[in-house]
């Protein structure tokens, strides 16, 4: 079973960083609003609910979150129906892929934005569809070791999935066991597990009745091939571009098939 692109790891770092800004927050509002045009209550919307738990684990506070989610039902005025979801693709320095998914309420000012951010750090925005076919769209339940044991031990997620399987649950297309020492976020040693698309509501919860804590679940964009960047100026100016992407409000996130080993990774960040 396959794992994931470095980039996933840069960015499970980088979210910590993300977490203290205040940035955050407005993100996850949209995020709310856009998934409660599907009705208030999370009990009956799983989307409104996966965005409810991203925000409660964010910390972010129970008052903003029940405003955003009036705002996006109807039973406030404000600019929670104007959100819509938009993609964007593109590349960056050394030809690496990069998919970028955005809330906005107005196409052209995100785009502008985007376009900046590329063609400042060696990238460009590209046409919808030229790098779109190098990802698939993925379930992510991402767990958490249990209070007896401060690892998951692959034997025992495996021999799970295989049950939840048989089961009649939904099959697992891979899983990634997390190297906690690249964990800042006090998680510890855990485990990512990827189905299809369809199935991140069953997965979660054959996961979760299975006994897995689960810390968080997603839909991702999983990049099929990698790009291997080993010159550290290309991988310093991919990194800056990434890193100025996610900056950017709008931004919803952001995927790529950028992968480097450590040592081109150290050289990129000695470059400052």
């Amino acid at each position: 079973m396959a794992g994931h692109s470095k980039w996933a790891q840069i960015k499970r770092t980088k979210a910590v960083v993300d977490a203290k800004r205040g940035a955050v927050f407005t993100r996850l509002g949209r995020e709310i609003m856009v998934a409660a045009r599907g009705g208030a209550d999370p009990a009956g919307n799983f989307q409104l609910r996966t965005a409810i738990e991203k925000a409660k684990a964010a910390r972010m506070p129970s008052a903003n979150i029940e405003r955003a989610i009036a705002k996006g039902s109807g039973q406030l005025s404000g600019e929670g129906e104007q959100f819509e979801t938009v993609r964007y693709e593109g590349y960056g320095a050394g030809g690496v892929a990069v998919l970028v998914e955005a809330f906005t309420d107005n196409r052209n000012r995100t785009a502008a934005e985007l376009r900046l951010a590329f063609s400042k750090n060696g990238g460009n925005l590209g046409e919808t569809g030229c790098v779109g076919y190098l990802f698939e769209q993925r379930s992510v339940a991402r767990l958490a070791p249990g209070s007896s044991q401060p690892e998951i031990h692959e034997d025992a997620l495996l021999e799970s999935l295989l049950a939840l399987e048989e089961s009649g649950g939904p099959a697992a297309l891979g899983y990634e066991l997390l190297d906690p020492n690249a964990e800042e976020d006090g998680d510890g040693a855990g485990a990512e597990v990827f189905g299809a698309f369809e199935d991140l509501e069953r997965l979660q919860d054959g996961l979760r009745r299975q006994g897995w804590q689960l810390i968080s679940w997603e839909h991702r964009w999983m990049p099929q091939t990698s790009c291997n960047l080993s010159d550290p100026e290309q991988l310093r100016r991919c990194l800056r571009m990434l890193d100025a992407l996610e900056s950017l409000d709008d931004v919803r996130s952001v995927s790529s098939n950028l992968d480097a080993d450590a040592d081109a990774m150290e050289a990129a960040v000695a470059l400052g």
